[in-house]
């Protein structure tokens, strides 16, 4: 057996500037999550993904300081919405600190379990909130979907270097 040994490459610790900047590069998909309550709460996240098939499970993260967390914590059910690529004005409705945002993005309607679900979405899913799991500031909300839709064509809105964009076809 041979030996190979492999130089180590250049690099530099990472620290808050270079964890940002790393995930800047990194174009992800932009979803408004929603969670029924009075009044009701959402937020834009693009740190939503699929964990199992079997059973379906999805997470997203939520910071714990966020305005949304406290109805998370309450929450039995949330809407997840993935945004289409025209949507960019609701990703950053949503986004928004400060605000009403269901009253300033006036295109939705309750949902079964009283969750709010977003119109012109390219899908949406009813999940069952399962776990919250703590992860430094954050929190990895863990859920089963329950119902969902989707739209057969249109392109996601994606978020890539601190803009919203869409895929390059």
């Amino acid at each position: 057996m041979t030996t190979v040994e492999i130089e180590a490459p250049v690099g530099q610790p990472v620290d808050d500037q270079l964890f940002r900047n790393w995930f800047r590069r990194q174009a992800s998909s932009v979803v408004v999550v929603t969670v029924a309550g009075d009044p009701p709460a959402g937020f834009t996240a693009t740190s939503f993904t699929s964990l199992s098939l079997h059973p379906p499970l999805v997470s997203v993260c939520l910071n714990r300081d966020s305005s949304s967390w406290p109805a998370m914590v309450r929450a039995g059910h949330v809407g997840v919405h993935l945004l289409g690529a025209d949507q960019a004005a609701v990703a950053g409705t949503f986004a928004t600190h400060g605000i009403d945002r269901f009253a300033a993005h006036r295109d939705w309607r309750y949902g079964p379990r009283g969750v709010p679900l977003l119109d012109g979405a390219l899908g949406w899913l009813l999940c069952r909130v399962t776990q919250l799991v703590p992860a430094g500031d954050h929190a990895i909300v863990i859920a089963a979907p329950l119902l969902g839709s989707h739209e057969p064509d249109g392109q996601p809105l994606l978020y890539h270097d601190g803009h919203y964009t869409r895929p390059a076809h």
